[in-house]
């Protein structure tokens, strides 16, 4: 059986913030979203969260209009705010239950050369089994497999499942496996919550239960942790720590053999927020097997240095044993200029035609 990972970074459409040219650039929208959205959902509003919102408004655009340029604030009932003639913005509202609506991202479409490259990485990696991160969810997931893949001379997967998380940007976790390889039980986690009365997983641990030509079960948790991306670097690992806390504890708790922990945990090896997955149980890194081949690189992320070894393949005991071999597809990512790390698809001409800043992972388990 071949297992593979690939963070697709959206297949059709994508956050218009999130498609800039460099993370730094959509970064500052990213965050100021994050915490509008967050004051908007209080149960009341007081004057210092008023005026905030009213400064973060301005900053993402909203002052004349309910439409910026990478926002919107839909408002469906009630008065959460007035915009005065003479300029500015008044909030109205005492709180969330006094106005109906919702702030979300303006999308726009991916990159066609980018589109066509995320779909020559998943047909060249010849995965069994495949989870994908950053997918918007099932219908798209599914409707990428029955239409890009075989117009690009690939066989669409068997099976395609996807269940919503919590992330509200459509950057969902999900698994698509071949013939002979069913999706059976699933559990979805996106209802776990911490001590702080918060949901625990930014986007879910998604649990599913594969079988494969020979009878043997495994059990794939597809994961997507906190990125570094927004808000403090302390708020930002202490989340990824809970959450790796918690998948953890749903490894031991299910007593499994064969089970498979893979996805783009935002973070390296030697991090203290993965540490309670990578040092507190018995699970392997498939990096740190003697079959696996590197490609001459350490990464999976960006130009793919020590830093950047943010995607994983995490195998229990009894797979790790299993192991034939595995390594890192990079042929769809930009390869840098100065110098070109690696070949890649002659669509790949800059860096937003990559089919993602992400390489895949892959692990071959003898079945």
């Amino acid at each position: 059986m071949r297992l593979a990972v690939y963070n697709v970074e959206n297949l059709f459409d994508r956050a218009k913030a999130m498609n800039l040219d460099t993370w730094a650039e959509g970064r500052p929208t990213l965050e100021r979203f994050a915490e509008l959205n967050g004051l908007l959902g209080q149960i009341e509003y007081t004057d210092a969260d008023k005026a905030r919102m009213v400064e973060l408004m301005v900053a993402l655009g909203l002052e004349k209009s309910d439409t910026g340029p990478f926002v919107i604030l839909r408002r469906n009932r009630g008065g959460l705010l007035r915009r005065p003639r003479d300029g500015g913005i008044e909030i109205e509202a005492d709180g969330r239950a006094d106005w109906t609506g919702s702030l979300e991202l303006r999308d726009e479409p991916v990159n066609d050369h980018a589109m066509r490259n995320t779909a020559r990485v998943m047909i060249d990696l010849g995965a069994d089994v495949l989870g994908v991160v950053e997918a918007e969810s099932r219908p798209v997931l599914s409707a990428f497999n029955r239409e890009i893949l075989p117009a690009l001379g690939g066989e669409p997967f068997r099976h395609v499942m996807l269940i919503d998380g919590n992330d509200e940007r459509g950057i969902d976790v999900g698994l698509m496996s071949r013939e002979g390889y069913p999706i059976g039980a699933l559990r979805s986690h996106v209802d776990d919550l911490g001590t702080d009365g918060l949901p625990i997983f930014s986007r879910d641990c998604a649990e599913f239960t594969v079988t494969t030509p020979s009878g043997e079960t495994v059990l794939v948790m597809v994961n997507h942790l906190k990125s570094k991306g927004y808000g403090t670097p302390a708020a930002s690992n202490a989340r990824r720590k809970a959450q790796a806390i918690r998948i953890a504890q749903i490894y031991e708790e299910r007593q499994i053999a064969n089970v498979a922990i893979i996805g783009d945990f935002n973070d390296t090896p030697d991090s203290d927020s993965l540490a309670p997955l990578l040092g507190r149980t018995d699970l392997r890194d498939v990096f740190t097997h003697s079959a696996f081949d590197d490609g001459g690189y350490p990464g999976t992320y960006g130009l793919c240095n020590a830093g950047n070894k943010i995607d994983y393949i995490l195998l229990s005991p009894a797979l790790f044993d299993r192991v034939e071999s595995a390594g890192v597809f990079r042929k769809g990512m930009w390869p840098g200029s100065r110098p070109r790390r690696w070949d890649t698809y002659p669509e790949v001409g800059k860096p937003a035609e990559a089919g993602s800043d992400h390489a895949a992972v892959w692990v071959d388990i003898t079945l």
